[in-house]
């Protein structure tokens, strides 16, 4: 990598908060591969996948904590050049039975990140977030929403003294990782169950893991502080991503296996969006990425990028990009 190229991660020490899940462990992976980082520090409170995750990277610094825990964050965060806030409570269920326990999670410790970053005049912060946090209709939702204006307002109150940047990653399910509908098309397929289909309408955002990894370490590299950045990325239909899932498996049409329609569930929306109308105003488009520029101008953020249209939105429904079954096949199996 030439200096000209630099990778924004080069010599810098990371931390990594709930850096023992999938995202975590790719992150890792390409970071030590590709960017050259100084240390990677990984927090989380699973000490069995520390343990795992140990055995396979065994240059990393592993630290058991929780991002509840604003004395715990200080000590991890102290010396560092880069946090990576993926760290969160993202079973929609889950959420919604336990609210507090989201919020504690999602929000004050997105809060404690914030302030243990700034207590020790961390370079950069950058947080994932999701497109369930665009006009959210669940608790999970909402608690990411919150999240993504804490860590754009941070870099209002930061004052003078302080130099970190706070931005954040927005997109839509990763194939393969935890929670997806993959791995459960995969299970019910090896119990020799029909396959659930919650609406034959119903249509997902779709990143590869590893491309997620990427389009956060560029950000990193790109942010000002205060955006939110969100990738162009293809759409994928829940019966294309089934009919996907059987050919894999048999080599033959969604209709050689049974499946049986079952509702959509509470909470979960047909069609979900990265970018709303309403953000749309205070949103530029660029060749492989919308940046939502802060809507409240207590700090001069501008980026290039081409105004978007009035009344543009970013929909899983409207994306032009939109993933054949065979193609589905190829991403997830063949890339």
């Amino acid at each position: 990598m030439t200096q000209k190229n630099k990778s924004p991660l080069q010599n810098k020490v990371i931390l990594v908060t709930g850096g023992t899940g999938s995202w975590g462990t790719q992150f890792v992976e390409t970071a030590l591969q590709f960017h050259n980082p100084q240390q990677i520090r990984i927090l989380s409170r699973h000490e069995q996948l520390q343990v795992e995750m140990e055995r396979r990277f065994p240059k990393c610094t592993y630290l058991i904590g929780d991002v509840r825990d604003l004395e715990r964050l200080k000590l991890a965060t102290a010396g560092c050049d880069i946090v990576i806030h993926a760290a969160a409570l993202k079973q929609v269920p889950k959420c919604e039975y336990d609210p507090f326990e989201c919020l504690a999670s999602n929000v004050y410790g997105s809060q404690n990140v914030i302030l243990a970053a700034l207590y020790n005049r961390v370079e950069k912060v950058i947080a994932i977030s999701t497109d369930k946090a665009v006009s959210p209709i669940n608790t999970y939702g909402r608690s990411k929403a919150l999240m993504e204006s804490l860590m754009s307002q941070a870099n209002a109150f930061r004052g003078k003294s302080f130099k970190t940047l706070f931005s954040c990653v927005r997109y839509g399910n990763v194939a393969g990782s935890r929670g997806s509908v993959l791995p459960l098309f995969e299970e019910q397929i090896k119990e020799g169950r029909p396959l659930s289909i919650t609406s034959m309408e119903m249509t997902r955002f779709w990143i590869l893991l590893s491309q997620g990894v990427q389009f956060v370490i560029d950000s990193i590299g790109r942010m000002k502080g205060g955006e939110v950045f969100v990738p162009k990325i293809p759409t994928a239909g829940i019966m294309d991503i089934a009919a996907a899932v059987v050919s894999n498996h048999f080599g033959k049409p969604l209709s050689s296996y049974p499946h049986v329609v079952t509702g959509i569930r509470p909470g979960e929306k047909i069609h979900e969006v990265l970018v709303s109308e309403n953000e749309s105003y205070h949103t530029k488009e660029h060749k492989n990425f919308f940046c939502v520029e802060p809507e409240h101008p207590f700090w001069q953020v501008k980026t290039d990028g081409k105004p978007l249209p009035e009344g543009f939105s970013y929909t899983s429904l409207n994306n032009p990009w939109k993933l054949s079954a065979e193609e589905i096949r190829k991403m997830i199996w063949n890339f």
